[in-house]
């Protein structure tokens, strides 16, 4: 059974969380209708990020073996069979889809995209560098639109170039992680590290997140959440910090090979992200600043 659980990669669940933004910068996260409905979608999404898990596991059993740490996953060391992984990541995408159609068309259709997207990761693009981390961020930003699709409210496009953008830093931070440590092996776990260098994953990590950074405070100065809730512009010092923390550790340290567990193991970072969260809620709640203009 605690294989079972460890090849869902439940940790990963975080990245559901998403689907939050929407009904949070909507002012939607005190109507007590939003929530069963939001609860749904972050259902279905940990569902189908759990069979896609397991579906990369299956693909990539021989390579995981190879790697210092992915040679333990249940899949790459026996401890769970493919013929029931197989069975397993079939009944969890068929509960997402089912979960999607329940909510509406645009969440089955953005659910249906998130599969055809993943499933051209694991056939092609997690081999070809860029492409992959670019696949992986468009994942995000579906999780984004999951959220705002579910309960049928608009999303600014900054929030969700923030959200790409975002997605990409921690990718290519990751993508930097593991091309240092894997040293001149680093190909035998992933082939996509064969066409990066240092130099270019130093710049990809800074270039997107000047570009997180950048596209997250337009938002807050320029958008329909922000002409409604100025105060909202308070969550943009959060949301620098957290940015500037997470590139200090990726640098000076390294880090940024399993990002959840950078996240609950920084106490800053995880701090900035409690402070956005309560900052949000409390500017699309009806706090004022002196001198914000509304």
């Amino acid at each position: 059974m605690r294989a079972l659980i460890k090849l869902l990669r439940p940790k990963q669940w975080s990245k559901n969380l998403l689907v939050l933004a929407a009904p949070i910068f909507a002012a939607r996260i005190t109507d007590s209708a939003t929530w069963p409905i939001v609860g749904l979608a972050f259902l279905a999404m940990c569902l189908a990020s759990s069979a896609t898990y397991i579906v990369n596991d299956l693909r990539d059993a021989e390579r995981d073996r190879q790697h210092e740490k992915k040679k333990h996953r249940p899949i790459a060391s026996g401890a769970v069979s493919a013929r029931v992984a197989t069975a397993l990541a079939l009944v969890l995408g068929a509960g997402a889809l089912g979960i999607g159609y329940l909510l509406n068309t645009s969440s089955f259709t953005l659910i249906v995209t998130y599969f055809v997207l993943q499933l051209l990761y694991n056939m092609v693009l997690k081999h070809a560098p860029i492409a992959d981390v670019f696949t992986i961020s468009l994942g995000f930003i579906i999780r984004a639109m999951l959220g705002a699709a579910a309960i049928t409210v608009p999303i600014s496009g900054w929030l969700l170039f923030c959200t790409g953008a975002l997605a990409l830093m921690i990718g290519f931070a990751k993508r930097r992680h593991e091309f240092i440590h894997q040293g001149e092996a680093r190909t035998a776990s992933r082939e996509s590290l064969a066409g990066y260098n240092l130099k270019s994953l130093d710049a990809l990590v800074i270039m997107t997140a000047t570009g997180a950074a950048m596209s997250y405070g337009i938002y807050t100065l320029d958008s329909a959440t922000a002409t409604r809730y100025p105060a909202i512009v308070i969550t943009s010092l959060f949301v620098f910090y957290g940015i500037a923390r997470y590139v200090l550790i990726t640098f000076t340290m390294d880090e940024g090979g399993e990002p959840a567990d950078l996240l609950f193991g920084d106490v800053q970072l995880l701090t900035s992200v409690v402070l956005f969260m309560a900052s949000a809620i409390a500017a699309v709640s009806g706090m004022r600043l002196p001198l914000i203009e509304r």
